[in-house]
């Protein structure tokens, strides 16, 4: 009892020291609570939106098969069945939306039902209301944009019979309510007359509503009886387990990644931990070699300060929990306020993630404990006479030197294999290069650190007079204090700055790669690569917002075999268009060949192909260019070779304009394009428009939002860096007293003190980040190399997210020195001189 009640006793005496530290600890465990919460949240989000087609239904039947319609005669057969109040058949067809110039859209429409009884309507509408008549229908809204068509409006569809009819738009959808629909217009009408906008109309489920009372198990095994082996009968939860399925496997992946930035903040924090009680149990050396005095002997003095963070870690961890379960409150009221469609999501964290992230800062804070607490039972009772307190401050070693050197020697071997090597080993090869020689660099930290401060402090010295000069000073002379606090700034800028670099480098090459091998945005073909209506090319041509480039193509005997050969204007084709810079440089009777130097009819005589005349016209001679081009294959479908227009001309006179790839003009956007182009394209149903670029984009945005994400959680785990910059310059504060006092005693103003603290805050965050920056930059860019090595690495780190980084790591430094500057500024001459 009394080791216990000396234990709490030394802990209060320590807690002003120690309250950073555990504000760090309890900073930890609320980012485990959100991220694991938020991680739920995102995958439940997942699920609520693939169970949305599942509906209100008590029970749902389908076909035996997962797509396959019901047998006829199932929806009857149902409604006979005890308990079974109401039913209602999905229907499901093919039909068309006009515009409003009367062209189709490209794309063909489903045609589903809405059913008769509100109950049973699965559908999530978004604007409007539901359908009265025959006469009324619902679009999804991406469709009633391109339509320009509101609630209220008429809207003209394609009939079964293949006439035209107009309807009222009654309200819109929103599509985020049917995950399988995504991509196609979607029409909504009430069930009696899904028979007259559609074809092939068959129920591909069954919704049904039970009487009150009714159990939803006996119902659905007495409605399995009474269908068959030809039907599948779950009841509501069974089909939302079906539904949300394949969100297992994306569960893994989202909790898997939110977990890895969870642990880098959580190692910080140990690191953070583990530096405050180094420096504390430094300046206890004498009270701790009393203890050794009076018979306390080195397992005691260990069990003693274990004990000390076993109390500050339960403490800050219960304080954690709190903070982590408010947070996840606040986020849950903010995330009610946003229109997600049918996710609701929910942040509260359950019972399970509280207790195990509380035990997980416990146990953080034991083991960050240990290396001090056996340093610091190594003080020997002579230092309690004043002699060396050996033990507490000691070096590393030779091994230890060598083994950071091999770390780091060994890492740089392996980013510069995985760079110089191809997929898929670069990325394993940089991945562990990386984590080698980072832990070599943290090895090595109480070097490295002090180098850059000293070279940091250069202009600080000449700029800032005497507190400059004081605060190089003090960070150089204590190599092992600054190595220590200035490696968790420089893991948390490190990681935060590999990350972006990497996704950065990554998105400028592999979305330019995606769309550099579309000639543009969108694509205009005839069925079965027939010519292009002249009419078509004019009026796309007259629109001010587009930029066409037509292509031609001719079928050319070449050595005795046909080719289909395209040709466009090299000038036309987008800047980033593979192979476009070879196209413009290309002389007549040359051509590109999608299959290498030979062209794709083998080697002819000095490289040269000879080409069938057409039409009595005399054969000629066509050269290919040295080296493969997937510029024929892009441009035309079935191409192999590219020629300018004036070599086709010569070869094929008057060949067709077979594809018209086009573009949005400067100051257009691509729902402005496709608005003309529906304009322009009217009356022209049978030729097809496809949009290009939707891949490239939805890689972009998909790399933007996991930028976003990677800064918003890194740069949480800066601001538990900058806690332990405050702690230990809290600490030296106190270890250094009567330096201060000599300080003050000798003629320095509190403001000098203050200033000196804050310069040596802010050289330590400087330093780390450029260190970080500098380890940052080279791991995202090896890492994206790895990645986009087969399609070329463009671009170079987000030099603005980068300064951020910097920017974000210098006012934390600024914000650690707060404290302790105030407290200087508090402490009295003959106070600190009378500090033992």
């Amino acid at each position: 009892m009394t080791t216990y009640r000396y234990t709490l006793t030394e802990l209060r005496g320590q807690l002003r020291q120690l309250v950073l530290t555990g504000a760090a600890i309890a900073l930890g465990v609320a980012f485990l609570i959100t991220s694991v919460s938020g991680s739920g949240a995102l995958v439940d989000s997942f699920s609520q939106t693939a169970a949305a087609e599942v509906g209100p239904a008590d029970v749902q039947v389908t076909g035996a098969q997962a797509q396959g319609p019901l047998e006829p005669g199932t929806a009857d057969r149902a409604r006979q069945v005890p308990g079974v109040a109401a039913v209602s058949a999905r229907l499901v067809g093919r039909g068309g939306v006009l515009t409003s110039a009367g062209r189709p859209l490209d794309e063909p429409a489903v045609v589903s039902s809405i059913a008769a009884d509100p109950a049973l309507r699965w559908q999530l509408l978004k604007d409007g209301r539901w359908p009265a008549g025959p006469g009324e229908i619902l679009l999804d809204a991406d469709t009633a944009r391109r339509v320009d068509a509101r609630p209220g409006s008429d809207v003209r569809l394609t009939r079964a019979d293949g006439t035209t009819g107009t309807v009222r738009l009654a309200g819109t959808l929103d599509g985020r309510g049917a995950p399988s629909l995504a991509g196609s217009p979607v029409v909504a009408v009430p069930d009696d007359a899904v028979a007259q906008y559609a074809t092939g109309v068959g129920a591909a489920r069954l919704d049904l509503r039970l009487a009150p009372g009714a159990s939803r198990s006996q119902t659905a095994e007495a409605l399995r009886q009474a269908l068959g082996g030809g039907a599948e009968v779950r009841t509501h939860d069974a089909s939302v387990a079906e539904a949300t399925r394949q969100s297992r496997t994306l569960y893994g992946v989202v909790l898997i990644a939110a977990l890895s930035f969870v642990l880098i903040a959580l190692a910080v924090a140990r690191m953070v931990v583990g530096n405050t009680f180094s420096v504390v149990l430094a300046q206890r050396a004498r009270q701790l070699a009393l203890l050794r005095c009076v018979g306390a002997d080195r397992a005691q003095v260990r069990r003693l300060i274990r004990r000390q963070g076993l109390l500050l870690g339960t403490g800050a961890s219960v304080a954690g929990v709190l903070l982590g379960t408010g947070l996840c409150a606040a986020g849950t009221v903010l995330a009610g306020t946003a229109d997600l469609g049918p996710v609701r999501l929910s942040l509260t964290p359950s019972p399970l993630t509280c207790v195990a992230a509380g035990m997980f800062g416990v146990l953080l804070t034991v083991l960050a404990v240990r290396g001090p607490a056996k340093a610091a039972s190594a003080v020997p009772p002579v230092a309690a006479l004043g002699g060396d307190a050996g033990g507490t401050t000691g070096g590393a070693g030779p091994r230890a030197a060598a083994l950071s050197v091999l770390l780091l020697v060994a890492g740089t071997a392996l980013l510069v294999a995985g760079v110089v090597a191809g997929p898929p080993l670069s990325l394993l090869a940089v991945t562990l290069g990386a984590i080698s020689s980072f832990f070599g660099v943290l090895r090595l930290c109480h070097r490295l650190l002090p180098a850059v401060v000293a070279g940091l402090g250069v202009p600080v010295r000449r700029l800032c007079g005497t507190a400059g000069r004081l605060a190089t000073q003090q960070l150089r002379l204590n190599p092992a204090r600054t190595g220590a606090t200035g490696s968790a700034l420089l893991l948390g800028v490190t990681v935060m700055v590999s990350a972006v670099t990497a996704l950065e480098i990554t998105s400028d090459s592999l979305v330019p790669a995606v769309s550099a091998r579309q000639p543009g945005v969108f694509s205009v073909t005839a069925p079965g690569g027939a010519p292009l209506p002249a009419g078509a090319l004019t009026v796309l041509g007259r629109e001010r917002t587009l930029g066409v480039t037509p292509v031609r193509s001719a079928t050319l005997e070449i050595d005795g075999r046909s080719t289909l050969v395209a040709a466009a204007d090299p000038a036309l084709l987008g800047p980033a268009t593979d192979g476009a810079d070879r196209a413009r440089a290309l002389a007549g009777g040359t051509a590109l060949s999608g299959f290498g130097d030979d062209g794709p009819a083998g080697p002819g005589g000095n490289g040269e192909h000879v080409v069938a005349g057409r039409a009595g016209a005399p054969a000629a001679t066509l050269r290919i260019e040295p080296g493969r081009s997937a510029l024929p294959f892009v441009l035309q479908s079935g191409a192999v070779l590219f020629v300018t227009p004036a070599t086709l001309e010569r070869l094929a006179p008057g060949a067709a304009v077979t594809t018209a790839w086009i573009s949005p003009a400067a100051g257009a956007d691509r729902l402005a394009a496709r608005q003309a182009m529906d304009r322009a394209l009217d009356g022209q149903p049978q030729l097809t428009v496809t949009d290009t670029a939707a891949q490239a984009e939805s890689l972009r945005s998909l790399l933007d939002r996991m930028m976003l994400i990677s800064m918003a959680l890194l740069g949480f785990s800066v601001v538990i860096a900058g806690l332990g910059v405050a702690a230990t310059l809290m600490l030296s504060v106190s270890e250094r007293s009567r330096e201060i006092g000599m300080l003050r005693a000798i003629g320095m103003s509190r403001q000098q003190l203050r200033r000196m603290l804050t310069l040596e805050a802010v050289l330590l965050a400087l330093a780390g980040a450029l260190l970080g920056t500098g380890l940052g930059v080279t791991y995202g860019w090896a890492a994206a190399r790895s990645v986009t090595s087969t399609v070329g690495t463009v671009g170079g780190p987000p030099v603005l997210l980068v300064a951020a980084a910097l920017v974000l790591t210098v006012l934390t430094g600024l914000a650690a020195a707060v404290l302790p500057a105030r407290r200087v500024g508090r402490m009295t001459v003959v106070d600190a001189l009378h500090t033992a």
